[in-house]
């Protein structure tokens, strides 16, 4: 099964500072991690990668509004004989030794979230209620989270008895040059290209607080680039992938239109 997890090639990643070692240096003491960061950052591109580089399988939980406890954790199963326990993913990382990436748990239910306390401190368990088990975590065992702080509400943060688990990284867009050489490398396109994109980019960054909630990601920006290099228009592209998806006010959509304009008239 634990196969079935690995990262076979090595996925793309080019670090910002020290991140790789730093993460390195908690894996080896095996503590829990959180990494935080706006969307489309690459926070799921370097987890994937340091489950690589470490050689660990890597369970992804994508969590929702809608996650329970039991979809962590595990349940029974109603069959024709009977029923059957089947783990959840929480669980299997912790039996195999798998990093599990819980990926913007702040989705989540605060009250689903606290099942993973006994697995960020010294215990490094999971008890089973339902099932009357209690797993001691693998020695590989280690538990990775992510969310996007821009927002982050009364309603929609994690509480600082989860938080105080956990070491963190902070993550942002790459600087302009790291970025273009990302989309050049991840797509193919010219760098000069890239260049163009990363400039749309910033200028919408801009506009964060300004009538967008969020700035323009670098995976859209390689979306816009992955357009171009299957032949859309540059202008088209810029206003497909990174204008269109982020906002439907007419006021933005024409300040950015005209910066894009500008950037590859």
């Amino acid at each position: 099964m634990t196969d079935t997890y690995a990262i076979h090639a090595e996925p793309f990643y080019a670090p910002q500072g020290r991140e790789v070692q730093l993460y390195e240096a908690a894996y080896a003491a095996r503590l829990p991690v959180m990494v935080k960061g706006p969307t489309g950052c690459g926070k799921s591109r370097f987890v994937e990668y340091m489950a690589w580089k470490l050689g660990k399988p890597l369970i992804t939980v994508a969590c929702n509004e809608d996650m329970t406890a039991s979809d962590l954790v595990g349940r029974y199963l109603l069959e024709a004989n009977g029923t059957r326990w089947l783990d959840g993913p929480l669980t299997t990382a912790a039996r195999m030794g798998a990093i599990c990436y819980l990926d913007e748990i702040v989705e989540a239910r605060q009250d689903t979230t606290v099942v993973i306390h006994p697995l960020t401190d010294h215990r490094r368990s999971l008890p089973l209620d339902k099932k009357g088990e209690l797993i001691e975590a693998h020695p590989d065992f280690q538990l990775v989270i992510s969310y996007n702080p821009g927002y982050q509400s009364l309603m929609k943060d994690l509480k600082q008895s989860t938080k105080q688990r956990f070491v963190a990284f902070d993550m942002d867009y790459p600087a302009a040059e790291l970025e273009t050489t990302i989309i050049a490398t991840e797509t193919g396109i010219d760098e000069a290209t890239a260049a163009k994109l990363v400039k749309v980019g910033q200028a919408g960054r801009n506009l964060k607080g300004h009538g967008l909630d969020e700035g323009i990601s670098t995976r859209l920006l390689v979306y816009a680039a992955s357009l171009i290099r299957h032949g859309v228009d540059a202008t088209d592209a810029c206003r497909m992938a990174l204008v269109r998806p982020i906002t439907d006010d007419a006021d933005i959509r024409a300040t950015l239109d005209h910066a894009i304009d500008n950037i590859f008239a």
